[in-house]
């Protein structure tokens, strides 16, 4: 199937912008560019959950100097490049006739912070369960997202969840939100156009209010987070979807358009409980093709493993839920995102299995394969997916909201909200093994990236503890491989020249456990241990960091069809590393990549 490739339009190091085009070869799912035309792979966090908070003033930080702290802190301990920014329809319209342009400034500068550090915007207009103003004061639930002026419109029945396990069967069970929820779809009192017009508001004041070069690495907007129906009216989820979901989005869409937005997609969401185990229709899978103007954006979430399933994620565990999201976005003629996943880290059954959990979500938006499968499926690894975690909360364990406004319901553990704790950080330091989250990747491949493969040997507990297993195995057929990777952390990267040249290198994030001296980069572009400074495998620093670095592997000169393969290995232990073992895993791989018809 022949698509179009959409173009992620953002700077990178000042660089002007390129505008849309369509790609000179085809992709299965259409995939991001930026202005050199290189494939883009987002990665990073949703920040944060905070926005949900009156105590931080529905944004992610509290000042601007936590923003920059925390922007810091991710890209010098991640190397993310991306975020999921969440802002509240109650903070910037707390009034019917007033938009707070001081509580868009704060939004703006916060965002500046991240821009600064070559940290890429996603804006996200976040709800959940509709409101908080639906939720009583001794509710066991609360809710986020429309302001109080807009329930107040309607007299609402009695909120109560009944017998719940999850604050999110709420949207299932409680007549009060679905209520709501059903009148917002359906324009009830002008509330859908309230919420159209404080978000063209909204966005023309952004567009004018960033810098230039902060506003060229916004990514585009999410408008509506994690939708849900409020009731079906006896239809399918998929017919629920484009009688209501579709045209909210083009409205939406047109709103982007008259508010300086035009060049960027709209992030469009499925029904929330689309690809879960709940199995719920959906994953706008019965509308036209969107094109490039839309980005298919999809949340996962293990809904069987946090309730009822009491086994622990293994290689290839969430291969095919990941491999559902890149189907429907080549279906959509659309990149795909997943903009949530993740696992909780205290306070559920499952969360002792959240670092394996975590590891294999990120296994399958690496590759559409399994570990196990890798080496001998190559070619059918497919398209590296585009992901923000959920999510990043330097209040994490801190807070002190008042839960729907009780002062005797002070929330101070986790995330202070619904009894949730996701956060990856907390006082400063990563809760989980830092190998989970901080990930080699292919930040920008100069061509059409074949195949990527990464074994993190991240372990199974928390903070570092428990045990250590490889997944990404190789074959006894390649021994010298083998040798060189056994017990370490390594990556595999296979791309084709493009038909025109590409005037920048390709480039992987190199985790921090990944030494400056034993980095290992085997490939057909040359062999080194310890990349330097410059050449056709090089290492220098992120842009907009002071120790994290990333891997330049420069091409140039190469026919138009070629295909290139780097092995990058985090030699961290003291095993030695001899020219003869570089030479026989150098001559394994070129003849690994050279058998394979891509």
């Amino acid at each position: 199937m022949t698509v179009m490739r959409a173009l992620l339009v953002f700077t990178l190091l000042g660089a002007s912008l390129a505008a849309p085009q369509p790609a000179a070869a085809a992709a299965a799912v259409p995939v991001f560019l930026d202005q050199h035309g290189r494939e883009v792979t987002l990665r990073g966090f949703n920040v944060s959950g905070s926005a949900k908070l009156r105590e931080t003033g529905f944004l992610p930080f509290k000042s601007t100097a936590d923003a920059a702290t925390s922007a810091a802190a991710m890209r010098e301990l991640t190397g993310a490049n991306a975020i999921r920014f969440t802002i509240a329809w109650e903070g910037v319209q707390p009034a019917r006739d007033r938009i707070d342009t001081a509580y868009l400034d704060r939004a703006a500068a916060q965002i500046q912070q991240f821009t600064s550090r070559g940290i890429r915007v996603l804006l996200d207009w976040h709800q959940d369960l509709y409101s908080a103003h639906l939720f009583h004061a001794d509710s066991w639930y609360t809710g986020d997202g429309a302001p109080k002026w807009v329930i107040d419109l309607v007299d609402y029945p009695t909120e109560s969840c009944g017998i719940c396990l999850l604050w999110g069967q709420n949207m299932l069970n409680n007549n009060a939100v679905r209520a709501a929820m059903y009148d917002f779809w359906r324009n009830r009192n002008g509330v859908q156009d309230a919420y159209l017009a404080q978000a063209r508001s909204a966005l023309s004041y952004l567009a004018g209010r960033l810098p230039a070069s902060s506003f060229a690495m916004m990514l585009g907007v999410d408008p509506f987070n994690e939708p849900f129906d409020g009731g079906l009216d006896g239809a399918s989820g998929t017919t629920w979807e484009a009688t209501w979901l579709l045209p909210f989005y083009q409205r939406f869409r047109q709103v982007m358009d008259g508010a300086g937005w035009a060049d960027r997609p709209l992030y469009a969401e499925p029904l929330v409980f689309w690809n879960t185990t709940f199995g719920e229709a959906g994953g706008l899978s019965t509308i036209a093709p969107l094109g490039s103007r839309y980005v298919f954006n999809s949340h996962y979430y293990d809904g069987a493993r946090m309730t009822l399933d009491p086994s622990a994620a293994r290689d290839g565990t969430y291969v095919s839920a990941m491999n559902r999201i890149r189907d429907r976005a080549a279906a959509l003629n659309t990149p795909a995102f997943v903009s949530e996943f993740g696992n909780a880290l205290t306070g559920t059954g499952s969360s002792s299995r959240t670092p394996w959990m975590v590891r294999a979500m990120y296994q399958g938006l690496d590759s559409r394969l399994s570990g196990a499968s890798f080496w001998n499926g190559a070619a059918g690894a497919g398209t590296v997916l585009s992901s923000t975690q959920w999510h990043w909360d330097i209040y994490s364990g801190r807070h002190a909201e008042l839960m729907n406004g009780n002062p005797d319901k002070v929330q101070t553990e986790g995330d202070g909200w619904n009894e949730e704790d996701h956060s990856v950080i907390a006082n400063g330091a990563l809760r989980l093994d830092r190998r989970v989250l901080d990930r080699l990747y292919p930040a920008a491949v100069a061509g059409r990236t074949l195949a990527f493969g990464y074994e993190d040997l991240a372990r199974s507990g928390l903070a570092g503890a428990g045990t250590q297993q490889a997944w990404l195995t190789v074959p006894s057929r390649l021994p010298a491989i083998a040798a060189l990777v056994s017990g370490r952390q390594y990556g595999v990267l296979v791309w084709r020249e493009p038909a025109a040249a590409i005037a920048a290198p390709t480039e992987l994030h190199l985790p921090g456990t990944f030494p400056a001296a034993r980095t290992v980069v085997v490939s057909d572009l040359g062999t080194v241990v310890g990349p330097p400074g410059s050449g056709r495998i090089a290492a220098t620093t992120e842009p907009g960091a002071t120790s994290a670095r990333r891997l330049l592997l420069d091409a140039s000169g190469s026919a138009a069809g070629t295909v290139h393969v780097a092995l990058v290995v985090g030699a961290a232990d003291t095993r030695p590393v001899d020219a003869a073992a570089l030479a026989a895993a150098r001559t394994e791989l070129l003849n690994w990549a050279a058998g394979i018809t891509w």
